[in-house]
């Protein structure tokens, strides 16, 4: 555990934060959040001691030892599996296969492990990097923005895995669904404050709307107190009989604390500009296949039809297709086989991962934003640009100084510019905070066009689709239905199907107990079933991972095995959260 002490940062008349006090517990998983630009990961590198802080102390244990990614790209192995087993702390530098089990978990395959880092793409690399901290067992893993290039199935494990880390997690993600499946508690820096609070993101965010309320109310409190007493002493003040109270008065106003109207916080307001089509269906695929190479197809056959108010998610791992299944959709890349039918009028708005680098960076955003549609007036133009967190003069700073967050906010600004009525999104998210996120989740829901989105959120997906395009097994299929339909009837390959037992009907003569006697006993019961079950999966683990070593040892596939192994792991987790909650009802 680590405590952090009336810690302070400046950057020149800019605050970001000030005395910051909270404890890093043991077991605890904290999220950080805030809005892009308040200062977290200034607060990481500074418990990382990359960066100083203007005032306050951090207390570290001897021995302790702190976990984060590095930030630059560069090996030393002679594959990521050499990489990986670099980072192993001393006592098991001989247990490679721990380092083969994070790979796999990533999304690497065995025929991967002996491929040198430089053959991945950036994301991928930054998987390996991951991989080190993971394996390397630190006390507190520091991880920001860990979900970025990971893909739903690696996202899933990584949950799985940050749960049974042994040590403490601290991590900054824009993935709201991940981070709440993960953490125990939520550390929130808003208005230079830090707040920590134990709970999930809806915990946090309703205790900050409620402070912000009793904050306003006991400004507004005092205000009206002033003005009575002002009031008082413009009235009375010059008469004799009234001069004691008058003055009186006044040294109350004077002991007043000054209570400052809250700044406004920039918040993301736009809406997507729709354009009316009478076709009930904007677009319709058939047969469509494409790959880069014709002797192997991304995807092949794929049929169907879309929409007005359809959400179309793309879902599946990375690598697979995904991204250009959207390009394929938007008329940047021409199919081998098929066709794409668009209905007269079709206006497509194209989010796209790459769109970002076609940012021209000599322009301005105003400009960039005006060429999307030349028809737009000069107001026009500002006003998408202040939707987009950039107000007044900030529409007139050029592209090369903006964050990855404000670019991706310029590339938002550019389809608010034109009217469309599909919207094809590719990974949409990134790069926004969390708040930002909610607005275009809500935005995305309210378009009366049809919607195609590519994300690893399950967050996205829970909330927005109604059909997907799944990439699994080797092949692309539509799924007609919610992303919890897809979960309860298809699932990823890491989901844990339970055996429900079947009930028997036993007559039996029934000898009537008091109530709290029998729900005592019915408690007492169940705990010492799942007490048992944690002992049987205890003594699997163990089995599995000598499996695993010996396997390892030996060079043979370790991956069904390491597969076996996280299944345990998450289930041992839930029969330990059941014999905690039924521990609570005992008490």
């Amino acid at each position: 555990m680590i405590q952090l002490q009336e810690i302070s940062k400046s950057f020149g008349e800019r605050v970001l934060f000030e005395d910051v006090n909270f404890v890093v517990g043991p077991r605890e998983r904290i999220g950080l959040v805030g809005r892009n630009g308040m200062g977290k990961s200034t607060l990481f590198r500074i418990i990382l001691g990359e960066e100083s802080s203007d005032s306050g102390s951090i207390a570290i244990p001897k021995g302790y030892r702190l976990g984060a990614l590095e930030q630059h790209l560069n090996f030393t192995g002679k594959t990521i599996l050499e990489e990986v087993i670099q980072a192993l702390p001393q006592e098991f530098i001989y247990d490679h296969w721990r380092g083969e089990k994070i790979l796999f978990g990533l999304g690497f395959g065995q025929e991967d492990l002996e491929r040198p880092p430089s053959d991945f793409s950036g994301g991928y690399q930054i998987r390996v990097k991951l991989a080190k901290v993971l394996v390397s067992q630190p006390g507190l893993l520091l991880l920001d923005e860990p979900t970025n290039y990971l893909d739903i199935v690696s996202l899933r494990w990584l949950a799985q895995f940050l749960k049974d880390f042994p040590g403490e997690v601290l991590m900054i993600t824009h993935d709201r669904s991940f981070m709440d499946k993960v953490c125990t508690h939520t550390v929130g820096i808003h208005r230079r404050k830090v707040k920590k609070i134990k709970g999930g993101t809806n915990k946090y965010y309703e205790q900050l709307e409620i402070d912000e309320e009793i904050y306003e109310q006991t400004r507004l409190n005092q205000e009206r107190k002033k003005q009575e007493l002002e009031g008082f002493i413009k009235k009375f003040g010059a008469k004799a009989t009234k001069a004691r109270q008058a003055n009186s008065k006044k040294k109350i106003i004077e002991k007043m604390d000054e209570i400052e109207v809250l700044d406004e916080v920039p918040e993301l307001r736009f809406s997507f500009n729709y354009k009316d089509i009478p076709s009930k269906f904007p677009m319709e695929v058939k047969d469509l296949s494409f790959g880069y190479d014709s002797s192997e197809l991304l995807f092949e056959d794929l049929n169907f039809s879309i929409s007005k108010g359809d959400r179309i998610g793309i879902i599946g791992k990375n690598g697979k297709g995904k991204s250009t299944l959207l390009n394929v959709l938007a008329g940047e890349l021409s199919p081998i086989n098929g066709s794409i039918r668009r209905a007269p009028g079709v206006s497509q708005g194209h989010f796209g991962q790459t769109n970002i680098e076609r940012l021209h960076n000599q322009n301005t955003i105003t400009q960039e934003v005006a060429s999307a549609n030349v028809d737009l007036s000069f107001t026009n133009v500002r006003s998408i640009c202040g939707a987009m967190m950039f107000p007044g003069d900030d529409a007139e700073k050029p592209i090369s100084v903006l964050s990855g967050g404000e670019k991706a906010r310029v590339m938002l600004g550019k389809i608010l510019a034109g009217k469309s009525n599909i919207l094809l999104l590719d990974e949409p998210t990134n790069h926004l905070d969390m708040e930002s996120i909610e607005v275009l989740c809500q935005e995305i829901d309210r378009f009366p066009g049809a919607a195609f989105v590519v994300t690893h959120s399950e967050l996205l997906l829970d909330k927005l689709v109604n059909k997907m395009v799944v990439f699994k097994d080797g092949r692309a299929f539509l799924f007609e239905g919610t992303y919890k339909d897809f979960l309860n009837k298809i699932g990823w390959d890491d989901d844990v199907v339970e055996e429900k037992p079947v009930k028997k009907v036993v007559n039996t003569k029934i000898t009537k107990v008091p109530q709290s006697e029998e729900s005592t006993k019915n408690i007492k019961i169940k705990i010492e079933v799942v007490e048992e079950d944690i002992m049987k999966l205890e003594g699997l683990i163990e089995q599995y991972e000598n499996l695993c070593q010996e396997k390892s040892s030996k060079g043979d596939d370790i991956h069904e095995v390491s597969a076996v192994l996280g299944k345990l792991h998450k289930k041992i987790e839930e029969k330990f959260g059941e014999l905690e909650s039924l521990s609570e009802q005992l008490d």
